[in-house]
């Protein structure tokens, strides 16, 4: 095996393996829980949309406290925390369905409180990775945990839809809630990793949060990374909040045609992980990045030709393209993001932006909602497109275009107060 492989690492392979499972219970609760709404408590669209958007609002409401707090706990014992806390979660809604006192509160409870675990669970599995593998095998490691949620998107999904359709919703979701328990009981074998700095040297939560803040939008490249996911999420965003309407009451095709239209772009975000690796050797990491954005974006052009006839296939191939190079971006921006972190910043900063990237996909469903309605879908898509065309421009546009390794680790700048805590600016790991 490479010697720069991250699967020589056996930290790596529990934290793989923990993601595995933990995948699993989130793909199949994202069918459960609606079916479950739907066919035991009579939910209408109004109360459906509600729990999905109560299932991301976490992320707009303690994402930035979240990334100080996980900055100052070990993040094995957060990653922990969150799974058996998910795991109970979701293992209350079966109890309650078998005991026949499930209310649909109960549910919304449920998807506020599995939203606020999952953002500490995903802040910490951004920010335990560079310890674990080392920050020369981030690319690689990165590409692996892409893939495997490339592959949750495409089929995971799917097998969701089937653990409901042979078992029931609320059994579905008692298998969702073992999937979270076991991926806790992995992570129980995590190495241990170095405790965070010590409370006496620690600043107030608030400074420490803007400190993320700061490291990301006061650097041009960190900027120019948020920027372009930022961007890239909203344009996706209109584009998919409006694509049930065109496939199922304009263009009269059946669910299961969206079905595969969303499963082209899954396999477009696996392509794009599995090749960011190769592209960043050979091209160079920030070159590589902005490159397929000036080649790869404009096909979401495509999109709005979507039809009955060759614009599906059309639509599809831009959508494909599109999603690959939206794959290649989480691997190589992903990577660069934590080279350029040192260790004591890395919650803040992940914090940072999927604050940025959730606060895009909300924005984009209002804004794909407002535009629907008052332009049409036409329009709309017309609109996501083009967000979607020119979302590479902030990287191309920053010195990342002509960078072709990863990044030394950026020092943490000065608390607002003075001079550094030392214990805040302790030496990178390897």
């Amino acid at each position: 095996m490479d010697s720069s492989s991250p699967w020589r690492i056996a930290g790596f392979r529990t934290l793989f393996t923990a993601s595995t499972l933990s995948q699993l219970g989130t793909n199949v609760g994202y069918i459960a829980v609606p079916l479950i709404a739907v066919s035991a408590l009579g939910a209408g669209p109004g109360q459906v949309g509600a729990l999905a958007m109560l299932s991301t609002v976490a992320f707009l409401v303690i994402g930035l406290p979240a990334g100080a707090w996980v900055d100052r706990l070990r993040h094995r014992r957060v990653l922990i925390t969150a799974d058996v806390a998910r795991a109970a979660l979701y293992a209350s809604v079966p109890l309650a369905w078998w005991l026949d006192a499930l209310t649909l509160q109960q549910l919304y409870l449920v998807v506020v409180l599995h939203g606020c675990a999952t953002v500490f669970a995903d802040i910490g599995s951004q920010s335990v990775l560079p310890q674990v593998v080392g920050r020369d095998r981030l690319v690689p490691a990165n590409a692996a945990v892409m893939t495997l949620i490339a592959l949750g998107n495409v089929a995971g999904r799917g097998a969701g839809g089937g653990l409901v359709q042979a078992l029931s919703a609320p059994v579905a979701a008692a298998c969702a809630a073992a999937g979270y328990l076991v991926s806790a009981l992995r992570l129980m074998s995590l190495p241990r990793l170095p405790a965070p700095p010590s409370p006496a040297g620690r600043v107030p939560l608030r400074t420490q949060i803007a400190q993320g803040v700061r490291h990301v939008f006061g650097d041009r490249e960190l900027r120019a990374l948020a920027l372009t996911a930022s961007l890239n999420n909203l344009g996706s965003q209109i584009v998919n909040t409006m694509l049930p309407v065109l496939f199922v009451r304009e263009l009269g095709l059946p669910a299961g045609a969206l079905g595969l239209f969303w499963a082209v772009g899954g396999t477009g975000l696996l392509l794009g992980a599995r090749c960011a690796g190769w592209a960043g050797r050979r091209l160079g990491h920030g070159r590589a990045l902005a490159l397929a954005g000036l080649c790869l974006a404009p096909a979401g052009l495509l999109l709005p030709f979507l039809d009955r006839g060759a614009g599906l296939w059309l639509a599809g191939a831009g959508y494909l393209l599109a999603m690959f190079k939206t794959g290649m971006d989480n691997v190589l921006g992903v990577s660069l993001r934590q080279r350029m972190t040192p260790d004591p910043l890395l919650g803040r900063m992940n914090a940072t932006f999927r604050t940025l990237l959730t606060g895009a996909l909300a924005a984009g469903a209002a804004v794909s909602g407002l535009i629907g309605e008052l332009a049409g879908v036409r329009v709309t898509l017309w609109v996501g497109a083009c967000v979607l065309a020119t979302a590479f421009l902030p990287v191309f546009l920053s010195p990342l275009r002509t960078r072709r390794d990863l990044p030394e680790q950026r020092a943490e700048p000065p608390t607002s107060g003075g001079g550094p805590h030392q214990e805040d600016l302790a030496p990178s790991r390897p």
